[in-house]
């Protein structure tokens, strides 16, 4: 057998998974603000990403330490992605700039009323939220349809929110919500609270530590129990939102 002096090729990405105990309760934002510091950006929920380098495993590795000698577990490996997110999207989010001094954002989206806005079963917050949000303030005359996760070809003229491959969806570390916010220009600043809300909610990161996210997590999780439907959970959760919005609109913060 002859040794082949070829090495395999290094895996891009380092990965630091992580699951924090409920106590004590400084350790998430302790946690959170030194991720923030070392430059990592968050995938999925407790999974966060850095380029591959030297400097960045000390980093990941010193903080699954003290993750776990405060009760938590953590780990950190290195990852190529397949599936789910490219490379190039990986590292658009290392490159982000603000934009220069008098340069052109582009202008928002816009749509034609009573379009088809396609979603996956079962909604949950972000959908329900983004649902809401969709016939609100973006189509007044939205159709919804339901399907199922995996498998479904769009037909021509539908859109598709909160799913693979959606026209909207999560980029970066923006939930659905604040996509659709971003995307069609929407500034109200209780827009915005509303939005915060359903980020901690859906992407489990309490990156803005809304006080209110526990008690509307709570409330959407008895409309899943109670409503089978999704239609009906739309309509439960339209209630909600309609709620929500006239308290921020009275005072955002």
């Amino acid at each position: 057998m002859i040794a082949s002096d070829v090495s395999p090729p290094q895996a891009p990405w380092l990965l630091l998974l992580h699951r924090l105990p409920p106590e004590p309760a400084y350790l998430r934002v302790k946690v959170r603000r030194r991720l923030r510091r070392i430059g990592a950006r968050l995938v999925k929920n407790s999974v966060y990403v850095l380029p591959v380098s030297d400097d960045a495993l000390e980093d990941f590795q010193w903080l699954a330490r003290e993750i776990a000698a405060e009760g938590g577990e953590a780990m950190v490996c290195e990852a190529s992605f397949v599936a789910g997110i490219t490379n190039e999207a990986l590292q658009a989010l290392f490159e982000r700039r603000p934009a220069p001094t008098g340069a052109i954002e582009p202008p928002p989206h816009r749509v034609e009323p009573g379009q088809v806005w396609v979603t996956r079963r079962n909604v949950f917050v972000d959908r329900m939220a983004s649902a809401w949000l969709i016939r609100r303030f973006i189509d007044p005359r939205a159709e919804f349809k339901f399907v199922p996760s995996r498998g479904y070809a769009p037909r021509p003229g539908e859109l598709r929110f909160d799913m693979f491959e959606a026209e909207y969806t999560h980029e970066g570390d923006r939930c659905t919500f604040e996509t659709l916010l971003h995307q069609f220009g929407l500034t109200d600043p209780a827009l915005r609270v509303i939005g915060e809300i359903v980020h901690d909610i859906d992407c489990k990161d309490a990156k803005f530590e809304r006080a209110e996210a526990s008690g509307v997590a709570s409330l959407i999780e008895g409309t899943a129990r109670t409503q089978l439907d999704d239609s009906a959970r739309l309509e439960r959760g339209a209630a909600l939102f309609d709620d929500l919005y006239a308290r921020f609109r009275q005072t955002p913060e």
